[in-house]
């Protein structure tokens, strides 16, 4: 049977709220909600959320359509940038570079790549041992732990370069039975299934 890492897609950007509790934009939303008519979110068994609002509500409108609660996991939230607060996007991204090209190092007081990888690692291990292997489950997120997540199940040092593209709603798909990856990064809306 599959799991999923799913990233929210786009966001409602406002440099005066904290970056966990923003919203999916209007844009971000509608990829939602037609990821939720593809055939695969009805096989969904469990749903499990980061606790940012982005995460819980890109959740809320899957786990409708597979008519299952959503259950929240608040250790598998996105690496605690909190030390800076809001960078615009070009900074943010040569942050993100940094953070992945240096693991062992803090970002200017950002959580460690490292520390943020054993974070979700731990976390998705937990709920994964305690999981019917025969029930599908989908981990709702964020771009930058789903990637080191990735990284570790694909036995692979921490790297951008295993990074989605195109700003999140993308999901990569792993067996439940040896926790290998077996598609990479492809968008919500796009994915056809197993």
């Amino acid at each position: 049977m599959f799991g999923l890492y799913i990233t929210h897609p786009q966001v409602t950007i406002d440099p005066d709220i904290p970056v966990p509790r923003w919203s999916l934009s209007d844009g971000g939303r509608a990829r939602v909600e037609a990821a939720a008519r593809q055939a695969w979110v009805q096989r969904l068994g469990r749903i499990v959320s980061s606790d940012e609002t982005k995460a819980v509500e890109t959740a809320d409108i899957l786990a409708r359509a597979a008519g299952v609660p959503v259950e929240i996991a608040g250790d598998t939230h996105e690496n605690d940038r909190s030390a800076t607060g809001f960078l615009p996007p070009p900074d943010f991204e040569k942050a993100a570079d940094q953070f992945f090209a240096r693991p062992e190092q803090s970002f200017r007081g950002w959580e460690r790549a490292a520390d943020a990888q054993a974070r979700i690692v731990s976390a998705v291990t937990r709920i994964l041992d305690a999981h019917d292997p025969q029930v599908p489950i989908a981990f709702v997120g964020h771009g930058g732990v789903g990637t080191l997540l990735k990284c570790h199940l694909q036995r692979r040092p921490i790297a951008r370069d295993e990074d989605q593209s195109g700003g999140g709603g993308n999901l990569y798909c792993f067996s439940l039975a040896d926790r290998r990856v077996s598609c990479n990064w492809t968008p919500i809306e796009d994915w056809q299934g197993v």
